[in-house]
């Protein structure tokens, strides 16, 4: 497991990494002067001079980041980033958010090029390597998530007394389920190459939008297509994830203001890293479509107009656009402070909620 965990923890570092890349790319294509490029946080513990930019390895190893002049307020030097056009500033700043995207369709590339966990329905019954039926999401407070159960356990069987079913279609846990409301249930779940029995018992009335478990199961298999069609099939499964990702944050937004469960739980570093161990152990190819999801995932917060994020220097350039003049540096700086504390404050509570879950 450790050594697992540290595997987890770099990728995550190569994905924030390559997405500062994207930024220091588009910078050096316009010409803008770049003062320093490290991966981890300072205090800074080695760092070296290539040309104008300082290379560096900081202490704190927790992302990367690029530095350039004039990023908040005017510098007097005309290649830093406050001199550049409006639109050489937001291809700059989208540099990094496309980078994530970009990540995503090599790796899902790759995966498919190799055999894929692939999503499939209930009807597909033909040329399936190893079909399975995986959590895909939980419900908060749910019978399944009081069980113990996570994101990417496979149900292998499910069994109430001498009634035993082995599933093979997300259909039949249903019907199962709904034959046993109320009362108390095994499921046999896989989890890496642990395999172990829980027990739960079906709600009777879930809210609204929730099943009787409080999950959301997906049906998957191995899939593999020719090296020469495997990068289109990359770039689809980036579209189609990015698209659903984004449906899934406006449902949760609507549900928000109109008052009922949002159907989202947050997940911090700590659940991540749990997730990305749980798919390392399953295999290199559901851990490359795992790093990928978590690429997308990157790409759509990122965007996001929330001050302290790149949506949010998006929505700064935006602003200045309208004034025809740039929003006065003390009050960009606090309301990015302001946003970066919420933000931290929110990942706390995440985490702690990680913990809680996960021991």
């Amino acid at each position: 497991m450790p050594i697992t965990i540290v595997i987890a923890f770099f990728s995550i570092i190569a994905l924030v990494s390559l997405h500062e890349l994207g930024h220091f790319w588009m910078a050096k294509r316009f010409g803008v002067k770049v003062e320093e490029f490290g991966i981890g946080y300072p205090p800074r513990l080695f760092g070296k001079k290539i040309g104008e930019t300082i290379y560096s390895i900081n202490l704190l190893p927790f992302g990367a980041f690029i530095r350039l002049p004039g990023e908040i307020g005017e510098h007097e030097d005309p290649r830093s980033f406050s001199k550049q056009s409006i639109t050489k500033r937001v291809l700059i700043i989208l540099g990094g958010v496309i980078a994530f995207w970009i990540i995503a369709a090599i790796l899902f590339s790759f995966v498919f090029s190799i055999g894929a966990p692939t999503v499939i329905g209930d009807e597909d019954v033909n040329n399936l390597i190893n079909p399975r039926i995986q959590i895909a999401g939980l419900s908060p407070n749910s019978p399944a998530e009081t069980a113990g159960l996570v994101v990417g356990d496979t149900i292998r069987k499910i069994s109430f007394e001498t009634d035993k079913l082995s599933p093979i279609k997300i259909k039949e846990i249903q019907e199962f389920t709904n034959i046993y409301l109320g009362k108390e249930i095994i499921l046999t779940v896989e989890r890496g190459d642990k395999i172990f029995d829980v027990s739960l018992t079906p709600r009777v009335s879930p809210p609204k939008e929730e099943g009787p478990m409080g999950v959301a199961l997906i049906r998957t298999a191995i899939k593999k297509y020719p090296w020469y069609s495997a990068p289109w099939q990359g770039i689809l499964a980036t579209l189609s994830l990015t698209f659903n990702i984004i449906l899934g944050y406006g449902r949760a937004i609507w549900n928000l203001f109109n008052g009922t469960p949002t159907g989202v739980q947050l997940t911090g570093p700590i659940g991540v890293f749990q997730m990305l161990s749980q798919a390392q152990e399953l295999g290199i190819s559901y851990f490359i479509n795992f790093l990928g999801m978590i690429s997308i995932y990157l790409a759509v917060f990122n965007i996001l107009p929330i001050p302290a994020v790149d949506g949010g220097r998006l929505l700064f350039l935006g602003i200045e656009a309208v004034r025809k003049k740039p929003i006065p540096e003390k009050v960009e700086q606090n309301i990015t402070v302001a946003f970066f504390m919420l933000l931290l404050v929110l990942m706390v509570l995440v985490t702690i909620n990680d913990i809680n879950r996960l021991f």
